[in-house]
């Protein structure tokens, strides 16, 4: 069963108060096939333990090794992954989109 999005948010902040370290990433853009709207939320902890998606399983492993970072150094960054324009919608790639993610820690 998938998590909502306040269910994640819930987790956050549940992991915080554990005194766990949290990151939070969050999809800020799409274009074209993103599986995740705007919005969608990923939590990890600095185990690498998480909970949520922001690509549907696509990029999830790239993005936990950010978060992972992020919370070691404590700078935010935002990741992008995907196609760099249209082309590949007019070739018919399946896979053809991009997405934004920004990964924050939780303090």
């Amino acid at each position: 069963m998938l998590s909502t999005e306040d269910d994640i948010l819930r987790a956050a902040e549940g992991w915080r108060r554990e005194g766990r370290a949290v990151a939070l990433a969050t999809v800020i853009e799409t274009w074209g096939s993103a599986p995740r709207p705007v919005g969608s939320h990923l939590v990890i902890d600095g185990d690498s333990r998480f909970l949520g998606s922001v690509s549907g399983g696509c990029v999830e492993g790239e993005v936990i090794t950010e978060a992972l970072d992020v919370i070691e150094d404590g700078r935010p960054r935002t990741l992008e992954f995907g196609v760099a324009d249209e082309t590949a919608w007019r070739a018919g790639l399946s896979c053809g989109g991009r997405i934004r993610v920004f990964v924050e820690r939780i303090d």
